[in-house]
């Protein structure tokens, strides 16, 4: 289920629970505040909420050899600060978002009433907890980094059956990630699969800050997510971005957007400029010699040539038949008052050849 909310989202990650440091964490919310109004984006600015005394089996606690416990366990906050920290987010006129890592967590999120809920990838089959998510009913990004497709379908059926707006990220999880492992060509995949749910992009590369970007607008994403920071003496992820990098990011976003235009659900309409450029090449029906009230229209009496006059009938309308109402000279055009034609009933037509190239000059 689609929502705008969802629609050219950018979620914006707080990079490794900014450490577990609620004045980092607050210093970053408010550098990219600065950002997001300066290119008057949309952003969400996301968090990450585990509550380690449930999530880590009590045998492993306090165990430094193992990663994720004990990175986990360095960076966590309490639900006070959390709070002070998304007040700060709203404050700032952005958008709260968090993931969480366990169902105690999840309550936190309803708790601090948090407006958008993310799934990590490894959490999206973890059944037990996406249904306690569901509950909430609280809009919800999934990333599918590592997933199979049988489980993006039942997700997706989940919440659209239960008609909770679900969007579907692109997402290789490996960090950082190389041009190469970023597989954008999933967008296509995940576009076509999933019509009535947002897709977007969560990727992790550290090369390049804009073109990843635009091929994924390209291709139908809508809502994009990195992980930031900023500076830190001793602590930082290369797939980090600085707000230096954030800013090439968002100046990519205006710019793609821009070249793209509008939604593709009809046919745009041209501007004037253009259309005139168009008229200026348009070959304009001449009679071959003298011709009189009664001939025929058509290509044994009249050639095709530039430039087409105001009024003059064209390449357009030259197997469309009709006669001539009155006498027409070798090499003059063919002009709308001079053919009596059932197409030429039609006033938009009519309207359009009257004002399309350029004026005739009769003295000529």
């Amino acid at each position: 289920m689609k929502t705008e909310l969802f629609d050219e989202l950018f979620v914006l990650e707080l990079a490794n629970n900014h450490w577990g440091d609620l004045r980092r964490g607050l210093n970053i919310i408010r550098a990219y505040a600065e950002l997001v109004k300066k290119y008057q984006i949309k952003a969400a600015i996301k968090l990450q909420f585990r509550n380690a005394a449930t999530l880590i089996h009590k045998d492993y606690k306090g165990r430094t050899d193992i990663r994720y416990i004990h990175r986990t366990e360095a960076r966590i906050l309490s639900d006070q600060a959390y709070k002070r920290l998304v007040e700060e987010i709203k404050t700032q006129g952005m958008i709260s978002m968090s993931t969480p890592f366990d169902e105690e967590s999840v309550d936190l999120c309803e708790e601090l009433d948090i407006d958008i809920i993310k799934i990590a990838s490894f959490d999206l089959n973890d059944w037990p907890l996406v249904y306690k998510v569901l509950e909430k009913r609280r809009p919800t990004i999934v990333s599918i980094g590592g997933t199979e497709i049988d489980d993006i379908d039942r997700i997706v059926q989940i919440y659209n059956d239960a008609e909770v707006p679900l969007a579907i990220n692109q997402c290789v999880s490996i960090y950082p990630s190389e041009p190469g492992e970023l597989e954008l060509n999933q967008l296509a995949l995940l576009v076509k699969r999933y019509p009535d749910n947002v897709i977007g992009l969560s990727s992790h590369e550290y090369k390049d800050y804009a073109l990843s970007m635009a091929v994924a607008y390209g291709m139908g994403a809508r809502t994009f997510e990195r992980h930031i920071d900023i500076p830190h003496p001793t602590h930082m992820s290369v797939y980090n971005m600085l707000p230096e990098q954030c800013e090439t990011w968002f100046k990519a976003y205006r710019m793609v957007r821009e070249m793209c235009g509008p939604p593709a659900t009809k046919l745009r309409v041209p501007p004037r400029k253009e259309i005139e450029y168009i008229y200026e090449h348009v070959r304009g029906m001449f009679a071959k010699r003298y011709l009189k009230a009664g001939d025929p229209v058509d290509l044994n009496n009249f050639y095709l040539a530039v430039p087409t006059h105001k009024g003059q009938l064209s390449c357009r309308e030259a197997l469309s038949g009709g006669v001539l109402t009155r006498p027409v000279a070798m090499d003059r055009p063919l002009m709308i008052e001079d053919v009596k034609a059932d197409y030429l009933n039609d006033e938009k037509l009519v309207a359009e050849i009257s004002t399309r190239g350029m004026t005739y000059d009769k003295a000529q």
